[in-house]
Order: structure tokens, then C-alpha cells, then sequence
């Protein structure tokens, strides 16, 4: 490349990114470390407003800054041999502070961040590829860098972009729409379709080398069809054309890496006996199931539970972001089941979501949370439903019934 091309594309970025609306401020925004010696990492499923979090965060630091998005046609052929020109062009733009934009489409990217960080720049950079990410974060920038994850719209910044009110209402809406920004200015489901075409393309199967496309198409669509739903990979195999249960498993990380999809594994005290029992699949936003799924009949009970799933991942944190230490579900003796064990405080806290309580699945949903409670020896446990407030006493147990929708607001 010549050193004028990388000026000419840097400027014409940074020129469209000022001219983006800053949006509503994203939760997260207070959580971003003033930079000094350590780069920030912001990553997070394309689309979900990275950029922009990025420009409410140049806002508020109010210093020059020199900006490149590496996910441009223009640097396609952007080689190792540049970054000596990156190295010029920035020193030309007299900034001391830099912005990268999608910084795994860049090879050898994090030897690059560590050399600019040794100089004495402040840097932040955003990804879309967790294993990427994790992978040379933990190599060549270790104790050098403070990450961040960013997810779609939370229940509370979807409402407040649609200048709505929290309420049942709204909560229906997010549940159905979920909270990718641009496809909430619009309403177009194209949007969230072509998402979904790009991340299976580009993030995957170009990007790992996937010969069978059509295989890892099928399992994508049975998991987003089948939200929620226990599953175990060699049962994947006749269902999508793969030939054996570790291929299944090396789709699904890889649509772990892109931040698709995320499974849940089942507590045990036995690390081997965890990773032989049936997963759950949850999706990154649930306005991916109905744009994503074969047919999508109703099923409000895997939405909102995939909804609860993904608030509780964000509420953990970045140590979430391939894995999901912290969070899994209860298998008990009986057949019975809690929904999420969440190691987040001194105790473990026991939640069972279901759309309602009646006469057909009270009985099962609170023996499911008890035999969970008392496993992990708890007295308070949580049953998240659509729009229901209620305690129910029994021994020594409380259970608190609350709708998702006031507790995704606290």
C-alpha cells in the first residue's frame, strides 16, 4: 500500500464516523477506563453499536485522535509490511490517542497495539471475533489491556430509544425485536437477515475455511430453532449432515467466537460429567430467532428465557465471552430442572423462568427451583415470569415471582 492511501482512508473514516449521530449513551459508557497504559478492548456481535460506543467515548475524551477501521475493502491488501506506514501516518496526524475499529480483519494486530503502547500511545481498539481476541490478548498483551464486551440493546436501552415507557408493552416488543439499533430505527428484518448471511460468510466459513457451508447452515438454523433447548452433539449429527460429534462441536465454537450463539452446560461438581451432559443454546439477541429460525410458532417461554440468559451473561462480564463460567443450568434427580445457577456472589442464586404459572406447570417449575436450592443450600430463589409479582413460602424457602421486564429494570 502507499502511505497516502492509508491517510486518504483513515481521513475519510474518521470523517463519517464524526458524522454518525452519538445515539443514546449506552450503559456501559461510565465503565470505560480513562486510557493511560493499557489498551481498551471493547468487543462484541457485529452491528451491536461498537462504533458507535467508540464515538460517544472519543466524545467525552475531547483530544485528537487518529481513527482506522481495518473491516474496509480499501485495506484488503494491508500486509505486515504496512504497519510501517500505519507508523508514519500517524505520526503525521500528530495524536497520541488511537481508535481501532475491527481490529482482527489486521494480522499480527496485538504485536502492533503492544509496540504503540510502548511508545507511549493510548490506544482503543474493538473486535468481533472472541477467540481471536482472547487468543493474542492473552499471548502478547497480558496485563496490558482492560476489556469490555457490548451486547445489543439491553431491555432499558430499548425502550428508552423508542422513547417508550417499561411496561408489559414494551417488554413484548423487545422480546420479538430484540435490540440490534439499526434494525430498530427501521424495522427492517432484512437487516438481521443479512447480519446473520454476513457473520455465517465472512466471520466463518471464509474465515475458517468451512468446506461444507451448507452443514454448518443447517446447525446454525437448528440451534436458533431450537433456543433453549437441551441438546447433545452426536444426536446434531444425522440432523445436519456432520459427520461426527466433534465437528458439531467445532461449529458451534466457532459460532461462539463470532458472539452468535452461547452454551450453557450443566452444573456438576465433576468437570468431566459436565462436558458429557446435554447443552443449551441461547442467541445472542432474540431478534435473531425469528429472522433466523425454521418457523417460529409462539414459543414466548424459550424467548424469554433466551432473554434472561443474556442479560445475566452481560451483568457477568467479559470472563463470559466464550465460556460461560458462572452460569449453568440444575439437572435434579427427579427430572427436574432449574433453568440458572449463577455464581456471582457469595451463594449461588437459583432463578426458573417461565412465561406463566398455572395449574399445568406450577408444581413443576417450583419443585425444579427447591430441589436446586436446596442442593446449593439456599433459602431465596427467583421464578422470572412474563407479568406476574407473587411470594410463595414453603419450609424454609422464599421465592420471590417476578416479571422479567421489572427485573431487567433494576
Amino acid at each position: 500500500m502507499k502511505l497516502s492511501e492509508i491517510e486518504e482512508i483513515s481521513t475519510s473514516q474518521k470523517q463519517a464516523l464524526e458524522m454518525k449521530e452519538l445515539g443514546l449513551k449506552r450503559r456501559l459508557l461510565p465503565e470505560l477506563p480513562v486510557l493511560s497504559s493499557h489498551a481498551l478492548v471493547i468487543s462484541g456481535i457485529r452491528r451491536c453499536g461498537k462504533s458507535t460506543l467508540l464515538r460517544q467515548y472519543i466524545k467525552e475524551q475531547e483530544k485528537p485522535y487518529f481513527y482506522l477501521n481495518f473491516d474496509d475493502i480499501r485495506l484488503a491488501s494491508f500486509t505486515n509490511k504496512d504497519y510501517l506506514l500505519l507508523d508514519k501516518a500517524i505520526a503525521d496526524s500528530g495524536a497520541k490517542l488511537i481508535f481501532f475499529d475491527e481490529i482482527q480483519s489486521a494480522g499480527n494486530w496485538e504485536l502492533y497495539v503492544r509496540q504503540k503502547l510502548d511508545e507511549g500511545f493510548q490506544l482503543a481498539i474493538t473486535g468481533s471475533n472472541a477467540a481471536l481476541l482472547s487468543r493474542e490478548l492473552g499471548t502478547r498483551l497480558t496485563g496490558r489491556h482492560i476489556s469490555k464486551e457490548l451486547f445489543p440493546f439491553s431491555y432499558w436501552e430499548f425502550y428508552n430509544f423508542l422513547g417508550y415507557e417499561a411496561g408489559p408493552e414494551s417488554f413484548m416488543e423487545y422480546l420479538e425485536k430484540g435490540g440490534f439499533p439499526e434494525f430498530l430505527k427501521n424495522g427492517n428484518t432484512d437487516i438481521l437477515k443479512q447480519l446473520q448471511s454476513d457473520i455465517l460468510y465472512r466471520d466463518i466459513t471464509v474465515r475458517y475455511g468451512v468446506r461444507d457451508a451448507a452443514s454448518l447452515q443447517r446447525l446454525f438454523v437448528y440451534l436458533v430453532s431450537n433456543s433453549a433447548q437441551l441438546f447433545s452433539p452426536s444426536k446434531l449429527t444425522g440432523i445436519t449432515g456432520l459427520k461426527s460429534p466433534t465437528t458439531v462441536l467445532e461449529y458451534i465454537s466457532f459460532f461462539e467466537a463470532a458472539y452468535l450463539i452461547q452454551l450453557l452446560p450443566c452444573f456438576s461438581w465433576s468437570l468431566k460429567a459436565q462436558n458429557l451432559a446435554p447443552k443449551k443454546a441461547y442467541l445472542i439477541d432474540t431478534g435473531l430467532i425469528k429472522t433466523g429460525a425454521v418457523s417460529f410458532s409462539g414459543n414466548f417461554g424459550a424467548l424469554l428465557e433466551n432473554c434472561v440468559f443474556n442479560s445475566i451473561r452481560a451483568k457477568l462480564g467479559i470472563s463470559s465471552s466464550l465460556k460461560a463460567p458462572g452460569i449453568y443450568y440444575f439437572s435434579g434427580n427427579n427430572g427436574t430442572e432449574c433453568d440458572f445457577i449463577v455464581f456471582n456472589q457469595d451463594k449461588p442464586s437459583c432463578i426458573q423462568v417461565c412465561w406463566e404459572l398455572n395449574t399445568d406447570n406450577t408444581d413443576r417449575e417450583i419443585n425444579g427451583l427447591i430441589e436446586a436450592m436446596e442442593f446449593f443450600n439456599t433459602t431465596k430463589g427467583t421464578i422470572l415470569t412474563f407479568n406476574t409479582n407473587d411470594i410463595i413460602q414453603l419450609k424454609d424457602k422464599n421465592i420471590e415471582v417476578i416479571p422479567v421486564w421489572k427485573w431487567l429494570d433494576t
